[in-house]
C-alpha cells in the first residue's frame, strides 16, 4: 500500500469537492458540515454523477433516482426502485499538510 495524496488541507472549506482519476478509479473527495470524505464518484445504481449530489448528516442523496447511501461505510439507505450495491468508501489518511488515502501498489 502506499500513501497517495489528494489536497492540501488549506485548501479545504465547506462545500468543497473535487473528482480524482487514478488509474481505474474515479474518487470525489467532498467536505460538508464540517466533515471530510472520500468515495466513488458515481452512484452504484445507474452511474449518475455525485459530484452535485447533496449532502446532509453523513448521507449523500444522489440526484437522478435518490438512491441515499451513508458516507461513513457507504451502505445503502435507501433505493427509490430495485436495491444495488454499496457505495465505495474509502478512510482518509492525513500526513503533513496533505490528506490522501492508501492505495495498493
Amino acid at each position: 500500500m502506499r500513501f497517495r495524496p489528494l489536497e492540501k488541507l488549506i485548501n479545504l472549506h465547506e462545500g468543497y469537492r473535487r473528482e480524482f482519476r487514478i488509474d481505474e478509479l474515479a474518487l470525489l473527495l467532498a467536505m460538508q458540515d464540517g466533515d471530510l470524505y472520500l468515495f466513488e464518484s458515481r452512484c452504484p445504481h445507474r452511474e449518475h454523477a455525485l459530484d452535485v449530489a447533496s449532502i446532509r448528516d453523513g448521507v449523500i442523496e444522489c440526484p437522478l433516482h435518490r438512491y441515499r447511501f451513508r458516507l461513513t461505510d457507504g451502505a445503502l439507505l435507501q433505493a427509490s426502485e430495485e436495491p444495488c450495491r454499496a457505495l465505495k468508501t474509502w478512510p482518509l489518511v492525513y500526513e503533513g499538510n496533505e490528506v490522501g488515502c492508501m492505495l495498493p501498489d
